[in-house]
């Protein structure tokens, strides 16, 4: 009786679990390059790289901001940004964006939109980035 009541409470506390992650997962969205350009041309939306700036500056998304994943205050820069606000979130390949989702939740964003395939794919579909000139040297 006692392994049996021991396995309820172990059911209970998995499937509590495992609805509490899956509800603060359901406010991120995985959109693809389409519905990105979509929600960028009709929505008020924050939209960020999150590339180190070495990767920002050989291309990135028209009016994107860089916020580097790997540097250590990634989580308080993400902290400066309008909650209330959808994000769009980007990198190269949708590694670090679908990883930085839960610094974003953690943060109290509540409408978190991640660009599958990240800016690699962006390009593959014909969609356009904006360059920065590279600097002259005198």
């Amino acid at each position: 009786m006692k392994r049996l009541s021991i396995l309820i409470a172990i059911f209970i506390a998995a499937t509590t679990f495992y609805n509490c992650n899956k509800s603060l997962k359901s406010n991120t969205h995985i959109i693809s390059p389409k519905e990105t350009q979509t929600l960028l041309q009709n929505h008020n939306v924050q939209l960020i790289d999150i590339r180190t700036p070495k990767e920002f500056k050989t291309g990135h998304i028209e009016n994107a901001q860089n916020i580097d994943f790997l540097s250590l205050d990634f989580s308080e820069e993400i902290k400066k940004l309008n909650k209330k606000q959808p994000v769009i979130i980007y990198c190269r390949s949708g590694r670090r964006s679908a990883l930085s989702t839960t610094k974003f939740l953690d943060a109290g964003f509540t409408e978190i939109y991640d660009l599958q395939g990240g800016i690699i794919k962006w390009k593959k579909q014909g969609f356009k980035i904006q360059n920065h000139p590279k600097s002259s040297r005198k």
